[in-house]
C-alpha cells in the first residue's frame, strides 16, 4: 500500500501556482503561434524588445543592462544573444568607457522583426486577456506586486 498524500488545496483549482503553470503554458503557446513566422522564440522576443526599450533612453545599452531590464540570467542572455547576432538582428560593438562590455544595438533588420513582432504580441496579448476585461488593470497590479516581492528571492 502506498503513502497517503496530503495536499494542502482541495483541487488543483484552488492552487495559484498550478493556475499560473496553466496560464504561462496557453499564453506562451499562443506566442509562439505568432513569433514563429518571423523566426524569434519567445526569449529573443523578450531580449529584442528589452533592447528595443532600453535603446529609446540610451546609446551604450550593455548585457548586463538588458539581462537587468529582463529579470534573466545573464548566461542565457548571453548566449540569446550571440543567436541574435548571427540572425542579424542585432550588432555588438566594444563599449567607450569599459573594455569588459558590448554595446548592443538592433540592427535594421532586428529593427523591422522587432517592430512586427511587437505588434504581433500586443495583439496576441489583448486577445488572450480580454476575458479580464475591466478587471486587467488590477491583475497587473497584482501581477508587478508578486513580482516585486519574489524578485530577490
Amino acid at each position: 500500500m502506498t503513502e497517503k498524500i496530503e495536499f494542502k488545496f482541495k483541487s488543483p483549482e484552488e492552487s495559484p501556482g498550478y493556475l499560473l503553470g496553466q496560464l504561462t503554458t496557453l499564453w506562451q503557446r499562443k506566442l509562439k503561434k505568432v513569433l514563429d513566422p518571423l523566426n524569434v522564440t519567445q526569449t529573443q522576443f523578450v531580449l529584442l524588445a528589452s533592447l528595443g526599450w532600453l535603446s529609446r533612453e540610451n546609446d551604450n545599452v550593455t548585457q548586463v543592462d538588458i539581462a537587468n531590464q529582463g529579470n534573466a540570467d545573464r548566461m542565457m542572455v548571453s548566449k540569446v544573444l550571440r543567436t541574435l547576432e548571427e540572425k542579424k538582428f542585432i550588432s555588438r560593438q566594444e563599449h567607450q568607457t569599459d573594455t569588459r562590455a558590448k554595446v548592443i544595438k538592433l540592427t535594421i533588420e532586428g529593427a523591422k522583426v522587432l517592430q512586427k513582432a511587437l505588434t504581433a504580441v500586443e495583439n496576441a496579448d489583448i486577445n488572450f486577456f480580454s476575458a479580464l476585461d475591466k478587471n486587467l488593470i488590477l491583475f497587473n497590479q497584482n501581477m508587478i506586486s508578486l513580482i516585486q516581492q519574489n524578485k530577490n528571492e
